[in-house]
C-alpha cells in the first residue's frame, strides 16, 4: 500500500495526517486558517512549493461543498471587490517579494497583521455599510501580503469581524473570497510546474483526511456560539503573526 506513496516515508505521512485533520478542522468551523497551520509544518519537511501546490489542491477541490453552500449566504458587495483587489495586488506583493529585502518585509508584516488583532480586541467596529472602493482596497492589502508570504487572511478577517455581522456572513465571505481569489494562483502555479508526482502522491493521503476534518469542523461551527467563532478567529491571525515573526525562525523553520 505505501508503495503509492513511495514519495514520503510512512511515519511523516503519518505526521502530515495529524497536522492536516487540524488544519481541516479550523477550515470547516471557521472558514479559514487551515494554510497557516499546515504550511509552516509542512515547509519545513519538504519543498516548500510541493507543500503550497499539495495544499491548494487539496483544500480546493475538498473545500468545495464549503462554497457552494457559502454562495447563497456571502455578501457579494463587499466580496466580489476584494476579491479583484487580492487578485491584482497579489502581483505587486510577489514583486516585493522578488526585489525588496526579505526581512524588512517580514517584519513589516508582522507589525501589519499585529496591529490589525490590536485593533480588533480594542472592540473597534466599521460602523458604515462597507463601500466597494474600501473592500476592493482591503482585499488589495490582502492580496500584497499573500504575495509576499501567503499570509493574505488578516485584513479580510479584520475587515468583515468588524463589521458586526454575524459569524455566519463572515464565514461565508471568507470561503468565497479565498476560493476566488486562489483561482489565479492555480493558474501560476501550473504555469510554473509545481503540480509534480509528489503532490499527486501526497494527495492519496490527504483528501480523505482533509475532507473528513472539514466535515468534523463544519458540524461543530453548526453547534457553536457565535462568540466562540470570534475568539478562533483572534487565535488565528495571533498565529500568522508568530509565525511570520522573524526573530522565532529556529523555531519553524
Amino acid at each position: 500500500m505505501f508503495e503509492l506513496f513511495s514519495s514520503f516515508p510512512p511515519d511523516l505521512l503519518l505526521f502530515l495526517a495529524g497536522v492536516l485533520f487540524v488544519a481541516g478542522c479550523v477550515r470547516g468551523f471557521a472558514g479559514f486558517g487551515a494554510g497557516m497551520i499546515f504550511m509552516p509544518v509542512a515547509a519545513s519537511v519538504m519543498l516548500p512549493s510541493t507543500a503550497a501546490a499539495a495544499f491548494l489542491f487539496i483544500d480546493g477541490i475538498v473545500a468545495m461543498p464549503l462554497v457552494f453552500r457559502a454562495l447563497r449566504q456571502c455578501d457579494w458587495p463587499t466580496v466580489l471587490p476584494a476579491v479583484i483587489g487580492a487578485v491584482l495586488f497579489v502581483h505587486f506583493g510577489a514583486w516585493l517579494l522578488a526585489n525588496a529585502d526579505v526581512l524588512v518585509l517580514r517584519w513589516s508584516i508582522f507589525a501589519i497583521v499585529t496591529g490589525l488583532l490590536l485593533l480588533l480586541i480594542s472592540g473597534w467596529r466599521y460602523e458604515n455599510k462597507p463601500t466597494r472602493p474600501i473592500s476592493f482596497g482591503v482585499g488589495a492589502v490582502a492580496g500584497v501580503l499573500g504575495g509576499i508570504s501567503q499570509v493574505s487572511g488578516p485584513p479580510v478577517v479584520v475587515f468583515w469581524l468588524a463589521s458586526a455581522r454575524e459569524p455566519a456572513i463572515v464565514r461565508a465571505n471568507l470561503i468565497v473570497f479565498f476560493a476566488l481569489a486562489s483561482i489565479g494562483t492555480f493558474i501560476a502555479y501550473i504555469l510554473n510546474g509545481f503540480f509534480t508526482l509528489q503532490v499527486f502522491h501526497l494527495l492519496i493521503m490527504a483528501i480523505p483526511v482533509y475532507a473528513l476534518a472539514i466535515y468534523a469542523g463544519s458540524k461543530g461551527f453548526s453547534r457553536s456560539k457565535p462568540t466562540l467563532y470570534r475568539k478562533l478567529a483572534y487565535s488565528l491571525i495571533a498565529l500568522a503573526a508568530v509565525t511570520s515573526m522573524p526573530a522565532l525562525d529556529p523555531l519553524f523553520r
